[in-house]
């Protein structure tokens, strides 16, 4: 009984706090700056960090640089696996997005009906998809994984202002990123694919 209150009041802790971030910016649209933020959160659709990706493969081809062509292929694959997750939870899960919600309770996460975007904003797709394309580029460049991770979360972060996600969808996105890069990690490394592209490297050297 006690840990069930203890649920249900971090569960409205947390929903007063997505609820006044919600307040915070509301009616800021239409300014300079909220077209400014609006642009930069494009960064993290899903068309350009799939083209971002790309760019990186196609570098690496081209400079004959097998390390910058594994970086675009683990940001790829660690995108789609984080994508394919999002999608998964979306069926699930439905919450009015900020800019649609009116009520309270339509702020509440609930069992998944609708497959409207208004209506789907638990998780947010652009913190994870843009979690787990740094975390997966910076597995082949680490000494800029402080950047990178920086950059996924300033995008994450943009929607909050934009009104698209509550900050706890933003947090959920960024944990199933992290999580989905993860898995395609171990995956990536259970299939050796380091060793292969070495030796690779050497028979054509």
């Amino acid at each position: 009984m006690f840990a069930d209150k203890q649920i249900k009041a971090a569960a409205q802790a947390l929903l007063d706090f997505d609820e006044s971030a919600h307040e915070l910016f509301e009616g800021g649209s239409g300014t300079p700056l909220a077209r400014a933020i609006d642009l930069f959160s494009k960064l993290g659709d899903q068309p350009e960090i799939r083209w971002l990706s790309g760019a990186v493969i196609l570098a690496g081809i081209l400079r004959d640089d097998d390390r910058m062509t594994r970086a675009g292929s683990r940001m790829i694959l660690a995108h789609e696996a984080a994508t394919a997750a999002k999608d998964v939870m979306k069926t699930e899960i439905d919450r009015t997005r900020p800019r649609s919600a009116s009520r309270r309770e339509e702020k509440k996460p609930k069992k998944g009906r609708h497959q409207a975007k208004e209506m789907t904003s638990f998780p947010s797709g652009h913190s994870a998809g843009a979690a787990a394309a740094a975390l997966a580029f910076s597995r082949e460049y680490p000494q800029l994984r402080a950047g990178a991770l920086a950059f996924a979360g300033l995008v994450a972060a943009s929607q909050v202002p934009r009104r698209a996600h509550y900050p706890t969808d933003i947090a959920a996105g960024l944990v199933l990123g992290f999580v989905a890069e993860a898995l395609v990690d171990l995956a990536w490394r259970a299939a050796d694919i380091d060793e292969r592209s070495d030796s690779g490297r050497l028979e054509r050297t």
